[in-house]
């Protein structure tokens, strides 16, 4: 009998783990099939949005080195910190909206937008200034006269463009919580191909240089809220938009507090960046630093949208589970979405390093830019491997409200460790830009590290409790009336 059933026995086994395998599979493949329908359409407008402004430091590169080195300062520094802190705001709403929508309280949503705006617009007021003395802002954080006085004038034609964002950012979150992401992408790609046209007529054609270029900029930034306004007024959005509502004004306190814990958490990793374009002004030669690290800069934006649009899927898709009280279903979406985003990554690092060559023609007619560009390339590969996780796990921090945890994280990752080994390998041990981007490296690393970690850790049945109870605390029920 023993020598008859073993072998029945290890069969069995061996069917029950070739089953769970086959169970693995499908649920991969669906989660899969959920997360693209969110991600594909989210990355493809993020990089058309994006690539707005790649698209005029382009331009501006064959207009001139220091047009090209202006914009690029304004574009990381003030409008870095603007964009930084818009989206950070914003981001409160992927918590509120997702966790609302999967709750059902599809009404909430409409109120929460409104809630954002007021908070982002009356912020964008607050932004005024830093335009206005951009300038001077920028010489006392190191930059040269000449690049800095380069950079202000074009913030000022810029200044327009935080009460874009304080639009734009909350209309998407509300589109994204309801899985309507291709109404954002067709808006984004009409537009990316006007300012195509626009930028080359204005900024080469008619040779209005920055100015051209401010306008150009400015002018899509709009219509990309006009657009997407359009449909939301237009169709009610499955009755998620119910027209203005005094709601809008109710417990603004708890709504900012959220806000603000979403902006630092983005910000700090926003502005570090940022300050590797600040730190670079302070080199011997910055002009020919300042655009090789802006090129690099552009090239990691672009990777960085595949990754926002992952950061946009898993946020929505936690976010909802567990607003609909499915744990298992937020830690499994969780782990594919990593999986997923890793492989992009090792694929993107590739390509970086085959094109290396290549790409910094891309952006400009210099060759000593150029060549400085291509020496950056294998750091400029590593931080593409490492940004397609990193985003991603900042998005299931925002799908679950863990905001303030972030942030602490960030601080101590970014500024503890990271800035001073860059400032100290970059000058002290005179590697240049190469030791101060290696320093911010380590940061970003010892980071990943650090929220895979919390999020291999964490109790999903209590995330689902708490979910339920920031619904019904921020307005919920008032969805039923």
């Amino acid at each position: 009998m023993a020598i008859e059933t073993t072998p029945l026995l290890e069969h069995q086994t061996d069917g029950g783990e070739e089953q769970k395998r086959e169970s693995f599979v499908k649920e991969f493949r669906d989660e899969s099939k959920k997360l693209w329908k969110i991600a594909g359409p989210t990355i493809f407008s993020a990089i058309c949005q994006y690539s707005l402004g790649a698209v005029t430091l382009a331009f501006s590169g064959y207009v001139g080195e220091l047009e090209l080195a202006a914009f690029s300062v304004e574009n990381s520094v003030i409008a870095g910190f603007s964009y930084g802190v818009m989206l950070g705001m914003g981001s409160a709403l992927e918590t509120l909206c997702g966790q609302a929508f999967g709750a059902g309280q599809i009404r909430m949503l409409g109120v929460y937008m409104q809630r954002s705006w007021v908070i982002l617009l009356t912020t964008a007021c607050l932004l005024v200034p830093i335009y206005v003395w951009a300038a001077p802002i920028l010489e006392f954080l190191g930059e040269t006269t000449e690049i800095s006085n380069a950079a202000g004038k074009f913030a000022l034609w810029m200044l327009p463009q935080p009460f874009a964002l304080a639009m734009i950012f909350p209309v998407r979150k509300f589109l994204q919580a309801q899985r309507k992401v291709m109404v954002i992408a067709l808006v984004a790609a009409v537009v990316l191909v006007l300012h195509v046209i626009f930028s080359w007529l204005l900024i080469l054609k008619l040779q209005w240089g920055l100015v051209g270029a401010a306008i150009t900029l400015n002018t899509s930034f709009w219509l990309l809220v006009i657009g997407q306004l359009l449909y939301i007024f237009m169709t009610k959005s499955d009755g998620a938009w119910s027209g203005f509502s005094w709601l809008a004004f109710a417990d603004l306190f708890g709504f900012v507090k959220l806000s603000i814990a979403s902006a630092v958490m983005l910000c700090l990793e926003f502005w570090y960046l940022m300050l590797l374009v600040v730190i670079t002004g302070r080199l011997s030669n910055p002009l020919i630093a300042v655009d090789a690290i802006s090129i690099c800069m552009a090239i990691q934006g672009w990777d960085a949208m595949i990754a926002l649009g992952f950061n946009a899927a898993i946020s929505v898709r936690v976010s909802n589970e567990l607003g609909a009280g499915n744990a298992k279903a937020a830690r499994f979406a969780v782990l594919v979405v990593s999986i997923t985003s890793i492989v992009i990554g090792v694929i993107c690092f590739a390509v970086v390093l085959v094109t290396r060559e290549y790409f910094p023609h891309i952006f400009t007619s210099s060759e000593a830019v150029a060549e400085e560009t291509t020496k950056l390339a294998l750091l400029l590969a590593v931080s593409v491997l490492l940004n397609s996780l990193q985003p991603v796990l900042s998005g299931v921090a925002i799908g679950a409200g863990w905001q303030s945890i972030v942030a602490y994280i960030n601080v101590a990752c970014y500024y503890i460790v990271g800035l001073p080994a860059g400032i100290l390998l970059g000058f002290t041990f005179k590697f240049g830009v190469q030791g101060i981007w290696s320093g911010m490296i380590g940061g970003i690393c010892l980071q990943t590290i650090i929220l895979i970690s919390i999020t291999s850790i964490t109790n999903w049945k209590r995330e689902v409790d708490q979910a339920e109870s920031r619904v019904k605390r921020w307005g919920g029920s008032a969805g039923e009336d």
